[in-house]
């Protein structure tokens, strides 16, 4: 072991020699570290460390890290004395065998600012070093075209007014390699169309770089500048389409507009007269009247009281049978009476009392931690994930190892009494409170982290307020940058087919969203209706954007995020489910609720004719919600619902009962069609509006009525059983578009 006196001595006479040009450990060396990627997760970042040397995941803990260099194993990864003998430089220069390869040149410049230091006798950090206040990078937003390249150049900003050109020691990172390319020196090739961005990360900050490289389609700037605007959400887009060359899809028609409305606003289909009375209806304001009709109906209550029920996580798995009920019934009455979205996250977050009486207590039953609460905050109201600095400083983000604890001991002394009971009935009570006393430690330090919501004043650990009451004040302030942005995402990406920023639940800065611009305005307007969730969706649906149809244009056909035209996906599972039970008149039983332990309790709650858009919860028995990719609700993640197709999910609908049962269903609209239709085109007719609310065309028509012909009377319910799976198999129907 080196003595202290030693490193003392050492660094006095290094910035005797070298003066004030004696390197800085956080700001100099750290970085070195970092680039070369020393530090990462796959290397002496990891928990483990590699080969005995173990360092803080890309330099979160200067202190730590200075005395893992300096001092463990008896001081021997440095020389004072003579620097070119340090391990430091030794390994990664590969001057003696190194595993992790070479890092490191001998005579660069990061080489010599590692020798300079160890030279100065390894001086540490300094509570007096200045912080690094922001970055900068330049050009900050840049036209290109493809085949163009650009150097890039990052600039840090410091307490002490010091500017520093850190573009050496930045990690650059592309969020779009279809768009533009980064070297490790920050040099983009343009090798595509769209908007891209270049993320410079540096000292646990990051700064982002717009490429925009338009497409080389011809458009008349004339036309796109007569195409209707009916709000703001149209001049936003119809700016950036200009900017980028794309051209608008037209209108989608009338059939294919209610369907869509339909599906998006209530989660479930128009009936055939609903389809009807629309497209014979010829006066002016039709559409506007629909809209407004549709944000009135009970169906409406039930979609959105499901949807949010997975960013709540209402899980039968994790609740008592009663206290379930009272949960869904809580965020059933607030979506019921239109509650803003600030009023619900307030009455959540700060929620006390009885699970069985108080249902929003039970958000914290399903979090029985602090650090699991803070986590789910933030994803749900936020949507930030912030997981990964509960061990080190954000990868990926701003948020740092303490700001995680801190947030976190907000949330210290949310307490619950009670339980009890068995848990395959509802006779247990759990009450939440708030005690008095308590405090989250924070591992690294050993000691609690003053409580202090994300990017705001720490408070006075001995304030006898529930720190709660403090989170939500700060939680939905229309100055919070996320809270808004977070609530009008998920709304955008119900409408339109994908957020303004994807993942729609991932708001990182890393992560910029595709229209900046009409973020920032929604979230505007959003605030001016005050938190008025059903005005947000009018303005969406109003806008001519969301009229658009999904026709792809030659001029639009490389557009994937920037809403030139509609984009398809599939139903989602439970709609999907309702929409089979609707059209074959047959309706699904949900009887069985799933426990922890994989077994099964009885409930009583879903009474025959239960939609599966009305069930309390996730844990409810259903091959074909879970086939299908049914949120389980486990985590507050968008990425817990999949929409991706499965052979599985062919086969089902192939050869599984959902459908085919229900088609054969004597009791049936399918039976009901076969007796009822004085004829063929009837019946063809009839079943196009029910199945794709649209009339069929004379092709279709003349297809189907061949088939049919052809069957005879023996085998005609056969047939028409056959005619009606095609059209619920069909992509037309599996697909919202």
């Amino acid at each position: 072991m080196i003595p202290l006196r030693f490193f003392l001595v050492a660094i006095l006479l290094g910035q005797w020699c070298l003066g004030s040009e004696v390197p800085s450990f956080r700001h100099d060396i750290l970085p070195i570290f970092s680039k070369a990627n020393c530090n990462g997760g796959g290397c002496h970042g990891a928990l483990a460390g590699k080969g005995g040397f173990r360092l803080s995941l890309f330099g979160y803990d200067p202190e730590t890290d200075h005395l893992a260099i300096t001092r463990d194993a008896q001081g021997r990864r440095i020389e004072l004395a003579d620097p070119g003998r340090s391990l430091l430089l030794t390994k990664p220069t590969t001057a003696v065998p190194h595993k992790g390869g070479k890092r490191l040149e001998v005579g660069s410049a990061d080489y010599d600012t590692l020798a300079r230091w160890i030279a100065a006798g390894a001086p540490g950090p300094r509570a007096e070093d200045a912080a690094l206040l922001n970055l900068t990078i330049s050009p900050e937003n840049h036209l290109a075209q493809k085949g163009d390249q650009l150097e890039l150049r990052v600039v840090a900003h410091y307490s002490n007014g010091r500017e520093r050109d850190v573009t050496a020691w930045t990690k650059f990172t592309s969020t779009d390699d279809t768009v533009a390319n980064v070297d490790p020196d920050g040099n983009v090739l343009v090798i595509g169309h769209g908007e891209g961005a270049i993320n410079g990360w540096f000292s646990s900050q990051i700064v982002t770089a717009s490429i925009a490289s338009p497409f080389p389609h011809p458009i008349d700037e004339d036309a796109l500048a007569l195409h209707p605007r009916r709000n703001f959400i149209d001049s936003h887009i119809l700016t950036k389409l200009q900017r980028l060359r794309l051209r608008p899809s037209p209108t989608a028609d009338d059939a294919t507009l209610i369907r869509r409305t339909y599906v998006d606003t209530l989660g479930k289909l128009p009936t055939v007269s609903e389809v009807r009375a629309y497209l014979a209806d010829t006066s002016p304001g039709k559409y506007e009247r629909l809209i407004d009709a549709l944000l009135a109906r009970p169906e409406f209550i039930d979609y959105w009281t499901y949807k949010w029920s997975d960013v709540f996580l209402i899980n039968g798995g994790k609740l008592r049978p009663a206290a379930i009920r009272a949960y869904y019934e809580w965020l059933r009455r607030k979506v019921s009476e239109n509650a803003p979205w600030d009023v619900m996250a307030q009455e959540l977050v700060t929620a006390t009392g009885s699970a069985t009486k108080e249902g929003a207590t039970n958000f914290f039953a399903v979090h029985q931690d602090p650090e699991t609460m803070a986590e789910n905050v933030s994803q749900a109201f936020l949507s930030l994930s912030i997981n990964c600095a509960k061990c080190h400083n954000h990868p990926l983000e701003k948020w740092t190892n303490d700001q995680y604890y801190a947030f976190a001991n907000l949330f210290a002394r949310v307490r619950a009494k009670g339980w009890g009971g068995d848990p395959r009935n509802g006779d247990g009570q759990r009450t939440v409170y708030v005690a008095k006393r308590g405090d989250l430690i924070q591992p690294r330090t050993g000691k609690p982290q003053p409580p202090a919501p994300l990017d705001a004043p720490a408070m006075d650990p001995e304030d006898p307020r529930d720190r709660r009451e403090v989170l939500a004040t700060w939680l939905t302030a229309p100055e919070n940058p996320y809270f808004t942005k977070a609530i009008v995402n998920r709304v955008w990406a119900n409408f339109m087919g994908r957020g303004l920023v994807e993942p729609v639940d991932d708001l990182r800065a890393s992560n910029p969203p595709s229209n900046p611009e009409l973020f920032d305005a929604l979230a505007d307007f959003l605030i001016e209706q005050d938190y008025d969730l059903k005005q947000l969706m009018r303005v969406v649906l109003m806008s001519e954007s969301y009229r658009r149809s999904g026709a792809v244009l030659p001029e639009n056909a490389g557009d994937r995020r920037y809403h030139a035209r509609h984009y398809p996906r599939r139903l989602m599972a439970e709609v999907l489910q309702d929409a089979i039970s609707d059209v074959t008149g047959v309706g699904d039983r949900y009887q069985e609720i799933l426990l922890n332990d994989g077994s099964t309790q009885k409930t009583a709650f879903y009474a025959e004719g239960t939609r599966a858009l009305q069930l309390f919860d996730s844990a409810v028995k259903s091959y074909f919600l879970k086939t299908f990719g049914r949120n389980t609700r486990e985590i507050t993640c968008e990425c817990e619902r999949s929409n991706q197709p499965s052979l599985v999910q062919v086969l089902h609908l192939s050869n599984g009962d959902t459908v085919n049962r229900k088609l054969a269903d004597s009791k049936g609209w399918v039976r009901r069609l076969v007796d009822d239709c004085e004829s063929d085109i009837h019946l063809i007719d009839e079943a196009y509006l029910r199945c794709l609310n649209r009339p069929p065309t004379a092709t279709e028509r003349d297809a189907f009525h061949a088939m049919l012909a052809e069957a005879g009377k023996e085998g005609r319910t056969l047939a028409v059983e056959d005619f009606v799976w095609a059209l619920l198999t069909s992509r037309e129907f599996l697909f919202q578009h």
